[in-house]
């Protein structure tokens, strides 16, 4: 009995779309990193609801803000990460384009890690500005739609995960 193999060797479709998604998350995520930056000060909160406000942070480290006061260095090796995976994932998208939910998770992670490299390159942090709290267990580290979309995409790389195990 023939299995079907999740990974064939040539891609059935085109890289294209995937790049298309990974860009459009780039755009949106710069877009709405300028917007804040233009209307908050550093640190100024907006209540929106009674669980979530804007604000406008500097993280010069990773996620929950890992290494923030590494001296610096965090700043290359945090970009070296990201290039490095967006240079994999567009291979794995080349190699796999037919397959989409793989795809997709994969095109939502680049999109993220993307928009957060042309953070560090650029001003030497990334911008955060989506901050949730609750009334019990305080604030939780502010984040950006690059975090939102890479934390998206690790979703659906589950999902997918555990589809293809369970078939």
């Amino acid at each position: 009995m023939a299995t079907k193999n999740r990974f064939p060797t040539k891609s059935s479709s085109s890289l294209l779309p995937w790049l298309g998604i990974a860009a459009i998350v780039i755009l949106l995520d710069q877009v709405s990193k300028i917007t804040v930056s233009r209307l908050f000060a550093y640190a100024e909160e907006r209540v929106v609801t009674s669980f979530f406000n804007l604000t406008l942070i500097h993280n010069p480290g990773a996620a929950f803000s890992f290494l923030r006061d590494a001296g610096g260095w965090q700043r290359y090796f945090f970009t070296a990460i990201g290039v490095a995976a967006a240079l994999v994932i567009v291979f794995m998208l080349k190699k796999h384009a037919g397959q989409r939910l793989f795809c997709w998770s994969l095109a939502l992670i680049m999109g993220g890690a993307i928009g957060n490299v042309v953070d560090r390159v650029m001003y030497g942090h990334v911008i955060d500005f989506l901050d949730f709290h609750l009334k019990n267990w305080g604030h939780f580290p502010a984040f950006n739609l690059a975090d939102s979309a890479i934390f998206l995409g690790v979703a659906l790389f589950i999902l997918d995960e555990l589809r293809r195990v369970n078939k």
